[in-house]
């Protein structure tokens, strides 16, 4: 891994911390707000009488938005300063998240689906910008794993404090409380951001071109990769609660229990892997060998999801969920901190909006794909199936055709190619 930019100083070790803390609860947040309108889907649908194909658009909307601005989003944060275009966003998705609680209509959830999904665009390209400047090799590979727990954990939050909050007092108090709560975030953030000059610190000149991004076959195999692990997350996270309601007939409080365990456990799966595969790096262990090994079989597990519509018996079906999602953490445990080897400081805040860019497109697609095939069903089977054979489509692409994880050696020209 290539080391620090010359120029940008060595963060105190308490530094390092507070800065993943704070990293780490605007992705809780972010994620909670993402998928707030899955929680709020089932009274949604039925109080602005929505159709299936309906809210397969709404849920699916975010998308729209969120994977082609993370080409913008990775161009931004590696020509400016990436924790101002952070706080730009953190602020943008905040307030749309509370004014959803305002509307009365499909036009306006639609819109507002459409500026969150512009303003978390910023996360992961500043995530990986900060953490390729300022963080050190022995630092990054936890902080990547504490960012992608995060990102679980926020679900559950949303799941639970959606549950509670629709079941006494309506869904829109739900979406006030996660908007205007989040942004006591922002000022702790402007007080205690990473300091220096962070995407200053490379010239025009020492950034890749996209194009010579796209030409590496390593790149190419991390983008399908994500999107084949993000349809089984996306699908989980916008339909798994209304299959909960509507096929196993769950209440809306316990379906917000029983969706929040394949989560919970996902975020522990990727905490504890990530570690793991620090101590075996640690130890002289190939990173190639522990990164190949972590995003194949951690999607190859995810697959048994295929089996959970077809088993009877809710309790054995849940076990089953939550194995797939445990799979699926493995998987994220090492999937940033693969891409931020593969670029290198240089190239991070390009090469992960490209990815994410990708991965994202699954985002729009499960969520759609399952409406369709719900509608014309009548049932959740093929829409399992079909997240079952993504995911493994991903797993044998990853498994032979990542090639080294080892930094690229970038042909840098001599003039600007911003």
């Amino acid at each position: 891994m290539p080391s620090r930019p010359a120029g940008i100083p060595a963060l105190k070790s308490r530094i390092v911390w507070s800065t993943t803390l704070l990293l780490v609860a605007s992705v809780i947040i972010n994620y909670a707000d993402r998928g707030n309108l899955s929680v709020a889907a089932p009274v949604l649908k039925t109080e602005l009488k929505l159709s299936p194909a309906q809210l397969g658009f709404l849920l699916s909307a975010f998308f729209w938005t969120y994977a082609p601005f993370q080409l913008v989003s990775g161009w931004l944060v590696d020509r400016y300063d990436a924790n101002w275009i952070l706080a730009a966003g953190f602020f943008l998705w905040s307030a749309a998240t509370g004014a959803t609680g305002l509307v009365y209509g499909f036009g306006g959830l639609l819109t507002l689906r459409l500026v969150v999904g512009v303003a978390e665009s910023t996360a992961y390209p500043a995530y990986s910008k900060i953490f390729a400047t300022y963080f050190g090799e022995n630092h990054r590979g936890i902080a990547n794993a504490l960012i992608d727990a995060g990102s679980k954990v926020g679900p559950t939050f949303g799941l639970l404090t959606g549950g509670y909050l629709i079941s006494h007092f309506g869904w829109r108090p739900f979406f006030f409380a996660l908007g205007l709560g989040a942004l006591p975030w922002l000022p702790c953030w402007i007080r205690w951001r990473p300091r220096g000059e962070a995407a200053a610190a490379y010239h025009a000149r020492d950034r890749p071109p996209f194009h010579q991004i796209l030409r590496r076959r390593s790149a190419w195999v991390t983008f399908l990769g994500i999107f084949a692990a993000n349809y089984f997350w996306y699908f989980q996270l916008t339909w798994l609660p209304s299959y909960l309601v509507q096929e196993r007939h769950y209440s809306i409080g316990t379906m917000s229990l029983v969706a929040s365990l394949p989560l919970i456990l996902t975020a522990l799966t990727t905490t504890a892997v990530g570690v793991l595969s620090f101590r075996a790096l640690a130890r002289g262990a190939s990173p190639t060998r522990v990164r190949t090994l972590c995003l194949s079989t951690g999607l190859a597990l995810a697959t048994i999801i295929v089996a959970v519509p077809v088993i009877a018996n809710p309790r054995l079906s849940l076990v089953v969920l939550c194995l797939a999602s445990m799979g699926y953490g493995v998987y994220t445990s090492s999937h940033w901190a693969t891409t931020q080897t593969l670029a290198g400081p240089a190239a991070a805040g390009r090469w992960t909006g490209m990815q994410n860019f990708m991965g994202n497109l699954a985002g729009v697609v499960a969520p759609m794909v399952t409406g369709a095939v719900v509608q014309s069903t009548g049932h959740y089977f093929w829409a399992f199936a079909a997240t079952g054979a993504v995911v493994l489509t991903g797993s044998l692409l990853l498994g032979f055709g990542l090639g080294p994880v080892e930094p690229v050696k970038w042909a840098l020209p001599d003039g600007p190619i911003d």
